[in-house]
């Protein structure tokens, strides 16, 4: 896509995001609005996938450990044409497969695990990278986490592995928000410097805007080049970008909005 139908696309998914929240009652509206641009310019620019084969073995694997995101997830996947858009209303509703986070036994096609514990995607991300490797695949793993999942110790114990392994086919998007359920992450558990971190577990890091869409897409570009080591692409977000009421505050981190906040936001998304 072109930066202006990229754009488009992320207007489109921010709308089915609150809708679909909108429509539940419950659900996660901040880390999904911030994760939007990056989702998107993975799923519709670089990412190898066939959404009318879901289990080829050529795909590039995909595995948002931030799951309470799913929303955002959920939206990409139908607008790629894995399942209709109409499901996308059931979110969180009995008997949907849009669970509250992604679930791999509900046979959603598209989501490779089921997902929402914090921490875990990143080990899983490596067993597929390595597993990978061995069987001399060119696959690439792009695992979606979030800010405050780097305080977790499974998160370092996975980087030291792929570093180690120089796991060049293993691509990690950290949405750096700055945010997490209680407040500001550097008041609940400092992480900073990432970028210092990252490196030392011999990691090549890439600092980006993370609503900056060329600047997202050259990431990818570059990220996919590298040959001898894994990456991590630190793209600085607004938690609830896109709504001016969602915008940098954790009380919209798991609050669905009512009617008339959605009527609100859709015309805010609209505006751009």
């Amino acid at each position: 896509m072109e930066i202006k139908q990229l754009q488009q696309m992320g207007q489109a998914v921010r709308v089915d995001i609150v809708k679909m929240l909108g429509e539940s009652g419950s659900g996660h509206p901040g880390g999904s609005l911030s994760l939007t641009d990056l989702i998107v310019t993975l799923y519709f620019n670089h990412l190898t996938h066939n959404p009318k084969n879901p289990t080829w073995e050529g795909r590039d694997y995909v595995i948002l450990s931030k799951g309470h995101t799913a929303p955002a997830l959920y939206s990409v996947l139908a607008e790629s044409g894995y399942f209709p858009k109409e499901e996308l209303m059931t979110l969180r509703k009995l008997g949907s497969r849009l669970q509250g986070h992604p679930a791999k036994d509900e046979n959603l096609p598209g989501v490779e695990i089921s997902t929402g514990s914090l921490g875990h995607g990143l080990s899983v991300g490596v067993g597929i990278a390595l597993g990978m490797r061995i069987d001399k695949k060119h696959n690439k793993v792009y695992v979606l986490m979030g800010c405050g999942e780097q305080q977790e110790g499974s998160v370092w114990e996975a980087a030291m592995a792929a570093g180690h392994f120089k796991l060049a086919n293993l691509i990690a998007v950290i949405d750096y928000n700055k945010i997490q359920i209680d407040g500001k992450t550097e008041e609940i558990m400092g992480i900073d410097s990432l970028i210092d971190k990252y490196k030392s577990f011999r990691w090549n890091v890439i600092e980006i805007d993370g609503h900056n869409y060329p600047a997202i897409d050259d990431a990818f570009n570059k990220a996919k080049k590298v040959t001898d080591k894994p990456t991590v692409i630190i793209a600085n977000t607004v938690k609830g970008k896109g709504v001016s009421f969602m915008e940098n505050t954790h009380a919209w981190h798991g609050k669905a909005p009512k009617k008339e906040e959605v009527e609100k936001a859709i015309a805010e998304i609209m505006k751009g």
